[in-house]
């Protein structure tokens, strides 16, 4: 058994942000991962995510340059880190080794 545990939300997140990787900040990932899974997110929810993953250190944030447009307010911006990699390559193994597992009559 794995020592990571990844939440299939945070799973989403991570993979979202690998995807946009360089302009990963807030509606960046929420739209990406409304657009992709036709699920809708609250803001809420991503921000609380978010944080729990980096406090974690899946994942790391700095903030962008302001601009006019956002008022003068910053993007955050959002890397996976390599431990985070790691644990998403684990997780991943892990599910596709339970599929593998399934015997061929099993959804017949």
């Amino acid at each position: 058994m794995s020592r990571y545990h990844l939440g299939e939300f945070e799973e989403i997140v991570l993979l979202t942000i690998g995807i946009l990787y360089g302009n990963a900040y807030g509606i960046a990932i929420l739209d990406e991962i409304e657009d992709r899974l036709k699920r809708k997110v609250s803001i809420g929810s991503l921000q609380t995510v978010l944080g729990r993953l980096e406090k974690k250190g899946y994942l790391t944030s700095e903030l962008g340059e302001s601009t006019p447009e956002r008022g003068g307010k910053r993007k955050r911006y959002y890397t996976v880190t390599k431990y985070g990699q790691k644990v998403l390559i684990e997780t991943r193994d892990q599910r596709q080794a339970l599929w593998d597992d399934i015997p061929g009559f099993a959804f017949e």
